[in-house]
């Protein structure tokens, strides 16, 4: 017989439901993130992230930059309740600079929601991020965006998913026209037509009018020519289209496909509604003692991601914590895996982009942030209980490094401050030269933008004007068995040694061609494209 707390976290566990979105830049990822915000009652008017307009700014989009320049570039967390749920939604970067950033807080999701613009179809981001998606196996939601814009067919759309990504795709809604003649979507689920009513840029939740199929009033409604077509493509749908399998769903093999257009509202509700009862609750996580369920009764969690600065009044630094299993409470004092420390969680805060509130309680798929006092790293366990350590999270292969330096020696202490937060947070990656005559930073990015985010945090957070002097490597290698290994292998030539944060040797190469070189002369020497973790057990 379960006792009264193994209950309540069963119970808990069973309402919540968190998802990651992901997107190509432009796609429409911040409006729909804001329109599910205003559908669950937390925000009462949707701004839509337009560059300079005056229009309330995106609640997802806090940090400065992101306002001025209407993308997003760093992670954010929205909690909300919706019909007895409590829905943990995790905002990601779209602009590609930022995959790391990304993949981070996609080891913290249980579903993802892959947004595509009607007319685009499937972009390289939106590609990149699917497969880091199937890695690890979440079931995927796919949104059809700006179908009140012109677009291609929905039928194709659904075609490229099956052939490219090898997904089986379930509509279980289809869109009635498109641009200026988009009506509306039929509901698979509920054999029901929802005609809408536009907003002003939907800042409102939409008005619709529900028709069930067969209903003689629909003709009233709906241009002849538009109603024939839309009878035609459910045939054709449900004759040859697959059954939906929530089994196949929840193993990443099959994606339920919705379709509207987040800016004007239609068709964000019916999607929020099937979501939460498609979507897969929170699992089981493998750890260092085997796989821990949620109801598991003792506390445990994982850091995913740091982030300093989130409030420039205060100048504080948020630990984003997924709790994995038992129920976490306020103050409760729990050891902390990688440096066997006992660290009380004083101030837990419920997540809201840059707005928090205090919380007493959380469980299994919740995601919580903590004050970090320089306690924490990207990757650490905290538990309760038997000691057991979570899969680490791994840093990937950089593609551009630059030397930061820092021309005023007034601004020493600065500089070095905001180096070290900003590293500690995986904002972007540093290194540095193994020469002790060259002390200045190494940063390693996937893209120019992170530099720019750098150069502009350092100077809006922490008062420092840096330059950057760029140097001309675009691969970097962990090389395994480290400086022990390195030695071995004696002189090597056609790249530069650097040691990463954790003092880790690092290869950098000017090309693929300058690493295939070293691999065939060196052939004991084994090189990672990706780096060991710092904390956590190696992922499987």
């Amino acid at each position: 017989m379960p006792s009264e707390i193994e209950r309540e976290i069963q119970e808990a566990v069973q309402k919540r439901r968190n998802f990651a979105i992901i997107s190509h830049p432009d796609a429409g990822k911040t409006t729909l993130t804001e329109k599910l915000l205003l559908y669950g009652g937390a925000i009462h008017q949707a701004g839509a992230v337009k560059a300079r307009r005056d229009q309330r700014k995106a609640t997802s989009d806090w940090m400065e930059m992101e306002k001025q320049r209407g993308i997003s570039i760093t992670s954010t967390v929205l909690q909300f309740e919706y019909r007895d749920f409590q829905i943990n939604l995790l905002d990601t970067p779209g602009h590609q600079d930022f995959s790391e950033d990304t993949y981070r807080t996609l080891a913290a999701a249980d579903n993802a929601v892959m947004l595509i613009d009607a007319a685009k179809g499937l972009e390289p981001q939106t590609r990149k991020l699917f497969e880091v998606c199937r890695l690890r196996g979440l079931p995927i939601f796919t949104f059809v965006n700006k179908m009140d814009r012109p677009g291609r067919e929905p039928l194709e759309l659904l075609d490229e998913i099956e052939q490219e990504l090898g997904l089986k795709t379930y509509a279980v809604n289809w869109p009635i026209g498109m641009g200026d003649r988009f009506k509306g979507v039929y509901s698979r689920r509920q054999k029901a037509i929802h005609l809408f009513e536009r907003r002003a840029h939907g800042s409102q939740q939409a008005q619709e009018n529900v028709i069930k199929l067969g209903d003689p009033k629909i003709e009233e409604y709906l241009e002849q020519e538009l109603y024939y077509q839309f009878k035609e493509d459910l045939e054709i749908l449900e004759e040859i289209g697959d059954d939906l399998d929530l089994e196949e769903v929840h193993a990443g093999k099959m994606t339920p496909i919705f379709f509207g257009s987040a800016m004007t509202n239609f068709g964000v509700e019916l999607f929020l509604e099937a979501f939460l009862e498609y979507a897969l609750r929170p699992e089981g996580r493998n750890s260092s003692v085997g796989v821990v369920e949620p109801t598991h009764p003792e506390f445990s969690g994982f850091v995913f991601k740091l982030q300093a600065n989130m409030d420039p009044k205060h100048r504080d630094r948020v630990a984003f914590v997924r709790v994995c299993t038992g129920k976490f409470e306020k103050d409760m004092t729990v050891s902390h895996a990688r440096t066997g420390k006992t660290v009380r969680l004083s101030r837990p805060q419920k997540l809201f982009a840059q707005d928090r509130a205090s919380i007493e309680e959380a469980y299994g798929g919740d995601v919580i942030g903590l004050n970090n006092p320089g306690v924490f790293a990207i990757g650490d366990t905290i538990y309760n209980g038997q000691k057991l350590e979570y899969e680490g999270i791994p840093c990937f292969s950089p593609e551009m490094f630059s030397y930061i330096k820092n021309p005023n020696p007034s601004k020493f202490k600065q500089f070095q401050k905001g180096i070290k937060e900003l590293r500690e947070e995986g904002a972007i990656q540093i290194m540095y030269s193994t020469d002790d005559f060259k002390r200045d930073p190494i940063l390693a990015a996937v893209g120019q933008l992170q530099f720019e985010v750098v150069q502009f945090r350092m100077l809006s957070e922490y008062g420092v004007e840096t330059t950057l002097e760029p140097l001309p490597y675009s691969l970097a290698r962990w090389v395994k068995g480290g400086w022990s290994a390195l030695e071995k292998a004696g002189r090597i030539f056609n790249t530069i040694t650097v040691k990463d944060n954790w003092g880790r040797p690092v290869l950098l190469f000017k090309n693929e061609w300058g690493l295939q070189q070293v691999n065939a002369d060196n052939p004991d020497l084994k090189l990672d494209a990706i780096a060991p973790v710092g904390a956590g057990i190696e992922p499987e």
